[in-house]
């Protein structure tokens, strides 16, 4: 057996010929029709030759078939307390403050909370307080995300924040040599653990592809220990931890001021013709991308499809040969190397999708959504993307352009959602 698994709150699977304490890693209920999976939660979908069934859900961690038994290591360790553990020599705004206590106040009832904060209010440097109480006093913690990108950010910054172990964990790492008290991970990556932290930190618990997605949320709730809490944190929450909050069933914090003091950016909108559409380089892109080339800033273009971005990147090249542009998405194996070139300004424009709509800073940069009546493109997805711009205190300002052929509901409710926070 694998001594990286060996490990308090862990969970994995072996085989029936290992003795060691397992549990079956599918069961049958009576309230079912398939066998439930219990790494997950979900009913087992999947059926091999051999007519037995296997969990489709959580496949990616390694298959679960029926036979296989999930191991759980219920131990507790004992993790060291650590006096002055955050070196950040930052300050926090009298605003940032009055959430910073309120989660250590959660934290020391156990209570779990949601911090509704707008895009740029500092959430991570808010955690800090919360974080050094419980190393202090001996807990362990999870930063938990939903997207890669944001766990790669959050990493470094809290790693130079903090002088515990740290760890990093998402699909493309290594498992670690060690347990660290402090770690950062996806989400998915939950599913690994059972009842190992005393403090599990959830940032954009409102973005794909958490959200509405019960096996991921049936894992979080089962790495968290007992006694135990949740932190939530998003610029938009779901309705219903809002409806759970307003129940007192979660503490709650809200923050409508971005940390350097300036309003959220306010969308322009410009409507295009049926003929402007079809075009992959109009008019009032040439035009928004020289703007931006004057003034010295980089811009992000997002698209709704993944496979309309080849083409739309010859064309932007073909039209500013002497700009430096690339286009990401999920699916590009140059992901991460990418995302960090343009963070570094070694690229100018970014054709990307959806994953770059939260939790990742780029200073000076303009946002162009293009197509922003695609259904893809709701409220919530919106807002996000519109956080990308103004949030250096350096640049606290830019461009946020929605061009669009039918005016949605959703355009309207965003540009709305922003004023009423700015005021």
């Amino acid at each position: 057996m694998s001594t990286d698994f060996n490990q308090p709150g862990r969970q994995w699977i072996v085989s029936p010929a290992e003795t060691i304490p397992i549990i079956p890693g599918l069961v049958k209920k009576p309230a079912i029709v398939q066998k439930l999976c219990q790494r997950c939660g979900s009913q087992a979908a999947g059926l091999l030759p051999n007519r037995k069934s296997y969990c489709r859900v959580c496949l990616g961690l390694g298959r679960v078939v029926e036979g296989d038994w999930l191991v759980q290591n219920l131990e507790v360790k004992k993790w060291p307390q650590i006096e002055h553990a955050c070196t950040w020599q930052g300050q926090l705004t009298p605003q940032q403050k009055q959430v910073a206590q309120s989660l250590v106040e959660s934290l020391q009832a156990g209570q779990s909370h949601l911090v509704e904060a707008v895009t740029g209010a500092g959430k991570t440097e808010m955690l800090f307080p919360a974080i050094t109480w419980a190393l202090a006093h001996g807990l362990r913690i999870a930063v938990a995300t939903p997207r890669v990108d944001v766990a790669i950010e959050l990493y470094p910054r809290l790693q130079a924040a903090f002088t515990c172990i740290l760890g990093l964990r998402h699909g493309r790492t290594a498992p670690p040599s060690r347990e660290p008290q402090l770690l950062v991970c996806t989400t998915h990556q939950l599913l690994k653990y059972i009842r190992a932290f005393d403090l599990l930190i959830i940032d954009e618990v409102d973005a794909f592809p958490f959200q509405n997605n019960q096996p991921l949320q049936f894992g979080a709730k089962q790495a968290v220990r007992q006694q135990g809490c949740i932190f939530y944190l998003t610029a938009t929450p779901p309705a219903k931890l809002l409806k759970r909050a307003k129940q007192h069933e979660l503490g709650y914090s809200s923050l409508h001021r971005r940390f350097h003091g300036y309003n959220l950016p306010v969308p322009r909108v410009y409507y295009c013709s049926r003929q402007q559409l079809k075009q992959l380089c109009p008019s009032i892109i040439k035009q928004t991308l020289t703007k931006a080339q004057q003034a010295g800033k980089q811009v992000l273009v997002f698209l709704p499809r993944i496979e309309q971005l080849p083409a739309y990147l010859t064309a932007y090249q073909k039209a500013f040969p002497d700009l430096r542009l690339a286009s990401v998405s999920a699916e590009d194996p140059e992901r991460l190397a990418k995302i960090e070139a343009f963070r570094v300004k070694q690229i100018d424009v970014l054709l990307t999708t959806t994953i770059l709509e939260r939790g990742v800073t780029f200073k000076s940069v303009w946002v162009i959504v293009w197509q922003a009546e695609d259904a893809i493109y709701q409220t919530a997805s919106l807002v996000q993307i519109a956080g990308r711009v103004g949030r250096s205190a350096d640049d606290p300002t830019g461009l946020v352009l929605f061009c669009y052929h039918c005016y949605t509901r959703y355009l309207r409710q965003t540009i709305r959602q922003i004023r009423r926070l700015n005021r």
